[in-house]
């Protein structure tokens, strides 16, 4: 699963480590779903998505191999 985080947080002028307080993980984690090492779980990618204010259909998405 691919996603759009770090343009996100671009858009919202947030750092990786701001994003991380928000949704109550470690700034590591951030770091590792933005390079796709790590894929979020529901309630933690709903969190994000809440975040950004836009569906999560938005924030993640599905590549072919996937």
């Amino acid at each position: 699963m691919k996603n759009n985080i770090k343009v996100e947080r671009a858009i919202l002028n947030l750092t990786q480590e701001e994003l991380a307080n928000k949704i109550s993980v470690s700034r590591q984690t951030i770091n590792a779903m933005e390079a796709n090492k790590y894929v979020p779980s529901t309630v933690l990618a709903l969190k994000i998505a809440k975040v950004f204010n836009k569906p999560v259909e938005q924030i993640f998405y599905l590549q072919d191999e996937d």
